[in-house]
Order: C-alpha cells, then sequence, then structure tokens
C-alpha cells in the first residue's frame, strides 16, 4: 500500500539477472523503501535477485531479455512509450535508471515530463563496453543527445566519468557513488592465514568470457613453481576453452572449474587468497565481496575499480613481468601472468602477508556497507 506521505520514485532497468547492476539493485531495493513509494519497472521479465515485498513490480514485457536485435529496436520503441504512460499513470517524482538502455528511455521521458527528476546510472567503463566500430559510433551520438536530458548521473568509478565526459560529451553534473555490500555473518579469521601451507588455496568468480580473462589465472599456476589450489566459480561461455586448457597444461590437479554456485561465500571462507583477471571492469563487485570475507587479494589494475579499491585510487607503475604492493592488496597489469604468479607466489611464502592483507580487507570493506553507500545515494536523490 502507498504511502501519501513518502515520493513516488521509479527503479528501471532491463531485468534483474545475476549481473552486478542487478544486485546493487537489489541491495538499494531495501533502503529506499524506508524512504520512498518504490515502483521497479523491468523491461523483460526476468528475477534472479530478491525483491522486498513492498516494492511494486511492474514488467514492460513478459518475454526473456535474450530477444534477437531487430525485435529489440522495435520492443524499445514501445518501451518508451510504456514507461512514459507508466510515469504519469503512477505519479513518479523520481526516475532512477540503471544501464544504457533504461538511461536512454531516462532521456526521452525526461524530455516528456517537466517536473520528473531523472536520474541515470552508468555501470560499465563506457568505450570498453561498444562491442564493434558502429556501435561506438551509435552511442557518442545517442549517449550525448539523451543522457544529457537527464538532471544527473552516478557511476561507480571515477574514471567511468571521466570517460563519459572526456569520450562521450556527457555535461550533466556526475557523481561517484560504490557499489553497496552486505556484510557476510562469517568473516575469516585473519590470524588462520599466518601459517605455512604446502599448497595455496586460490579463488576467483566471474562469468567465464574473454572480459574476466581466466586464462590468466591457468597460465600463471604454469608459470609457477609452487603448488596451488585454483577454484574458479563462474559459467560461461570459454568453459570447454578453459577445462582443454587445464588439461593441455597438465594442471587438473591445481586450476578446477566449480561451474555456477550459490553459495559463493562458503567458498571464499575455505580460501586463502582472491585473484580479480579482468581486462576491464565497471566496479568489481567480487574483489570487493572477497574483500568483506577477509581474503587477501591480488587484482589487475584494469580500469575502472581495482585502483580504487586497493590503492585509494593512487596512480601506480607497474613493471611488466611485476607486481605492486598497494595500500590493500597486490595490483598486477592486465594480461601478464608472469607478474600475477609473482605476486601469488608472494603471498604464497609469506604467510605474514596475508594475515595483514586480510586485516586490510575487512578494514576496507566496510566502507561499502549498504547503510552507508545509501546514505549518499539518498543525499543524492534529494539533493
Amino acid at each position: 500500500m502507498l504511502n501519501n506521505s513518502k515520493k513516488n520514485i521509479s527503479i528501471l532497468s532491463i531485468a534483474l539477472g545475476s549481473g552486478g547492476a542487478e544486485k546493487v539493485i537489489s541491495l538499494l531495493l531495501k533502503v529506499l523503501v524506508k524512504d520512498y513509494n518504490v515502483h521497479l519497472v523491468l523491461l523483460y521479465k526476468e528475477i534472479h535477485f530478491p525483491i522486498p515485498e513492498e516494492v511494486n513490480v511492474t514488467f514492460l514485457s513478459n518475454k526473456a531479455p535474450n530477444r534477437p536485435f531487430y525485435l529489440k529496436f522495435f520492443e524499445t520503441i514501445k518501451f518508451i512509450f510504456a514507461y512514459n504512460r507508466f510515469i504519469k499513470r503512477n505519479n513518479i517524482s523520481v526516475s532512477i535508471a540503471f544501464l544504457a538502455l533504461p538511461n536512454l528511455i531516462n532521456g526521452i521521458v525526461a524530455a516528456r515530463n517537466k517536473n520528473l527528476k531523472t536520474i541515470i546510472s552508468e555501470r560499465g567503463f563506457p568505450s570498453d563496453n561498444v562491442t564493434s566500430k558502429l556501435s561506438l559510433y551509435i552511442s557518442k551520438i545517442f549517449y550525448p543527445l539523451f543522457y544529457n536530458r537527464c538532471d544527473k548521473l552516478f557511476s561507480n568509478s571515477y574514471h567511468i566519468n571521466k570517460d563519459l565526459k572526456d569520450n562521450f560529451g556527457i555535461k550533466i553534473p556526475m557523481e561517484v557513488i560504490y557499489n553497496p555490500i552486505e556484510i557476510p555473518p562469517n568473516t575469516i579469521i585473519s590470524a588462520s592465514l599466518n601459517t605455512s601451507v604446502d599448497k595455496l588455496k586460490v579463488i576467483t568468480a566471474g562469468t567465464l568470457n574473454k572480459r574476466k580473462n581466466q586464462i590468466m589465472v591457468i597460465k600463471a599456476i604454469k608459470e609457477s613453481l609452487l603448488a596451488y589450489e585454483f577454484s574458479i566459480l563462474g559459467g560461461g561461455d570459454l568453459n570447454d576453452f578453459l577445462s582443454k586448457a587445464i588439461t593441455d597444461n597438465q594442471l587438473e590437479n591445481s586450476v578446477f572449474l566449480k561451474g555456477k554456485v550459490k553459495n559463493v561465500n562458503e567458498y571464499l571462507l575455505e580460501s586463502q587468497c582472491f585473484v580479480l583477471s579482468s581486462f576491464t571492469e565497471g566496479f568489481p563487485n567480487a574483489l570487493i565481496e572477497a574483500m568483506a570475507i577477509g581474503l587477501p587479494s591480488i587484482s589487475t589494475n584494469c580500469l575502472s575499480g581495482p585502483l580504487e579499491l586497493l590503492n585509494e585510487n593512487e596512480d601506480v607503475t607497474i613493471k611488466n613481468g611485476e607486481f605492486f604492493i598497494a595500500k590493500y592488496g597486490l595490483l598486477i597489469n592486465n594480461d601478464d601472468h608472469v607478474g600475477l604468479s609473482k605476486a601469488l607466489d608472494y603471498f604464497h611464502k609469506n604467510p605474514e602477508e596475508r594475515e595483514k592483507y586480510s586485516k586490510l580487507s575487512l578494514q576496507r570493506s566496510k566502507a561499502y556497507q549498504l547503510d552507508s553507500i545509501y546514505k549518499k545515494f539518498n543525499q543524492f536523490i534529494q539533493n
């Protein structure tokens, strides 16, 4: 039931699948309902994360999101008119969109509703999100045309905002609001990592695709002379490719493809080090969630996210084949399996460093707790 003393706001997204942006939406819904009448509007009917019962959910299509491009084009036109009617019918005061297509729809709707506050959110590094020269060309036309009609934008990285300003001509006010996390009920006891081990238990998590670059992990383990038990969580198109690489390198007793798992935290709790091997990220949820468990972490210094998380966004220079000891973890260059191998060996040989960076991970993750992030987000909505 709607509360007449609260503003009506809508959250517009493609779906509520298993991605990072969708998880952020799910977490924010938990706290938004305290201050607003919240409507969740999804273009397609797909739900992976829980939705509070106080949230009013509307699907603009009952289809799944994996539709052919030509169908999506015509559906988008329908979505624009349907969402505009929804805004008027439900007396929405603030419309908040996540991801490129909903952002564009929000920009179009903004021009038709002068009293509507429109906020958009970019969740990935824009210049790396485009899949071809044509899509980049189209983005450089439509982003400034429709994004700039909105009132303001927030992303989860300073580097994303800079890319939008420098390469896409975005001129509206922009702010950085990092992804929220819920501190897990169980965390690693840091002192337990300060023991010598024959095999270091290492873990990574993410969709098996080129962008996440898990093949780098396999090459790093092959490079090292030390023993590892490396678990790769996630499913994806490169499963067979990675499985073959493990066999070809005779690493069946060292690297394990675990597939999609629901109990990710249980695997993290059993590990001693986390690795992020991505070429690019928006904001690496997997990394901050591993840190919240208390895992010492190694990450590529990709744009965007890891530098902000592990070194408070202070620039670093890393020699090829080496690693950098940052404030809250270790950083390596993109696609540098030799540097990763040396970073892994550093944690393997120095258990006291594992304990130190476990404590630092727990400390760092507190800044990203849901209540802290929501306070900033709510101020951003209201100001």
